[in-house]
């Protein structure tokens, strides 16, 4: 369901050139008190069961339901939990970086590449040793700043984005030759500005840039 959410946003000859989330540490530190509420009924529920049962009443059943129905919370809470992690994605595409997360309403951020002015990454000693790290993207919008906490493999990640933003550049940027597909980049820019990637402003920016190769 996420995948095809995610398919639906893209533009006509948009493609996903790396997907990342949260690392697992983040998924771990948000379910451990449900883990732990679950243990803790989960035997006092079997505990209190056999005690019933060793005593000779007849109310073991009435345990073990009162039992399920603590027990059926911090499952659902750590179902959330994950479901809220998993639909928590970083996607580099060749136009544009992508932050969605929700699981029924979706926010969704996104980047021009060739607005990204930089990227910085931090991770501290854990981070290096177990692979995740914040990347900050420094972007000309009114936003400004984009920041992906504990993002997993966020080397890779920012390498991925620098080598995506080169590639888009060097696309637009490059002279005109007799094999330049200017018509289609001209159609993949109108496509990209009708499904809102590229604002107005954006949009006639990069158009007059690849008309101006066709002079």
């Amino acid at each position: 369901m996420a995948k095809l959410y995610i398919e639906n946003m893209l533009g006509e000859n948009e493609k996903i050139l790396m997907s990342s989330r949260q690392h697992w540490f983040v998924l771990a530190r948000s379910i451990t008190l449900e883990v732990f509420a679950i243990l803790v009924i989960f035997i006092a529920t079997i505990a209190g069961a056999f005690t019933v049962a060793a005593s000779g009443q007849i109310y073991v059943f009435s345990i073990i339901g009162v039992g399920l129905v603590f027990l059926s919370v911090p499952i659902i809470s750590m179902a959330r939990d994950i479901l809220i992690w998993s639909h928590r994605q970083y996607i580099i595409t060749n136009w544009r970086v992508i932050q969605v997360a929700g699981i029924f309403n979706k926010n969704v951020l996104d980047s021009s590449l060739d607005k990204i002015n930089d990227v910085k990454m931090s991770q501290s000693m854990l981070g290096r040793s177990f692979g995740y790290g914040d990347i900050e993207i420094l972007t000309a919008s009114e936003e400004g700043i984009n920041l992906f906490r504990m993002i997993d493999e966020p080397v890779r990640f920012k390498t991925a984005m620098i080598n995506a933003k080169e590639a888009a550049l060097h696309r637009i940027d490059a002279p005109a030759t007799p094999g330049s597909d200017i018509p289609g980049l001209l159609a993949q820019l109108g496509d990209l500005h009708q499904k809102g990637i590229l604002t107005e402003e954006e949009f006639q920016e990069k158009k007059g840039l690849l008309l101006a190769k066709l002079k």
